[in-house]
């Protein structure tokens, strides 16, 4: 008898040892490609992370919409069925997070710098902090740069839009911005683009050049305009419950790997959206216009009233206090 009261207690034990050894899963799901500057990032923070914790974390990566598409994403995360995403800030605003939206604002951020000055001091970290009472915790904001209209015909002025369908994400800002270049804005999710560009249901849309190569979107657009008209950026964030459960050595080490893949996004993104826009006009597809300064007063001067519209839905004090970091 005790024979077998020992056999059972050391069964117990290694069962508890090896439970106790397994490594704690963080389940990384996002929606673009492996190669665009978040795809890489995503693979860099995999390699961080498990090196900076010995093994006791295992990052699983799940890009290109395997697990999740845009809608359903921020949800699966509440719920616990992933553990981390890196969506673009446009989709805070269907949450409740309206402040997010701020992002959108065409031509808010004349520069990288300014977008930096936001992003990495007080107002960014108060945004993430607007996250919290959803369960969600940030960590950090990834970088995609600066967006390209893209369609069928040229777009060079306002007066082009009219009438044309262009794809945009979940956001009442891009939802405003188009309606006052005279189009006619289709929400629909990333991973459904390419086919709605193919067959007509959009006539075109907007992207960071990265975005718009590897979903190989030049291929059905003839034309795309180098506007810079608008952001497109990413917050990195946890299940709040998942995260602050993590054994404090543990997050400590993930919050030091998740500086570093970020620092290594921010180099990427501009290298990659020129690398891009580069494939794109070797390519042969689809003729590349660059605005010029006048083109792009033009653009401004329509798209200039959307921040007033997005004031009542945003704040004022942000759209300001954002308009006044840009200008330093």
């Amino acid at each position: 008898m005790k024979l077998k009261t020992g056999l059972l207690v050391l069964s117990a034990a290694l069962s508890f040892n090896a439970y106790a050894q397994a490594p704690i899963v963080i389940k990384f799901s996002h929606v673009v490609a492996t190669d665009t500057p978040k795809g890489q990032a995503a693979e860099r923070f995999k390699q961080l992370a498990e090196k900076a914790t010995n093994g006791r974390v295992k990052v699983e990566v799940y890009p290109n919409s395997q697990l999740y598409k845009d809608k359903e994403e921020l949800e699966a995360l509440q719920l616990g069925a992933v553990q981390m995403l890196a969506p673009s800030l446009a989709k805070f605003g269907p949450l409740g997070v309206k402040e997010f939206e701020a992002f959108d604002l065409p031509y808010i951020f004349p520069s990288k710098t300014a977008l930096y000055n936001v992003t990495e001091g007080e107002i960014g970290k108060s945004l993430l902090k607007k996250l919290e009472p959803k369960g969600i915790t940030g960590l950090a904001f990834w970088d995609n740069g600066f967006k390209v209209m893209s369609a069928n015909k040229p777009l060079r002025a306002p007066a082009d839009f009219k009438g044309l369908k262009m794809r945009i994400q979940s956001s009442k800002v891009l939802d405003a911005q188009m309606r006052a270049l005279g189009a006619n804005p289709q929400v629909l999710a990333f991973s459904e683009v390419y086919q709605a560009l193919q067959t007509g249901v959009v006539d075109g849309t907007e992207n960071p050049p990265s975005n718009m190569y590897t979903q190989k979107m030049h291929e059905v657009q003839k034309y795309v305009t180098v506007s810079n008209h608008g952001y497109l950026g990413y917050a990195v964030i946890v299940n709040k419950k998942f995260w602050d459960g993590l054994p404090a050595d543990i997050r400590t080490a993930l919050d030091k790997a998740m500086r570093e893949a970020t620092t290594f996004e921010k180099a990427i993104a501009q290298r990659d959206n020129d690398m891009a826009l580069d494939a794109i006009k070797k390519a042969g597809k689809t003729e590349i216009y660059t605005l010029s300064v006048k083109e792009q007063a033009e653009w401004r001067k329509a798209l200039l009233p959307v921040q007033q519209q997005m004031e009542g839905r945003i704040g004022k004090d942000l759209i300001s206090a954002i308009n006044k970091e840009a200008a330093k």
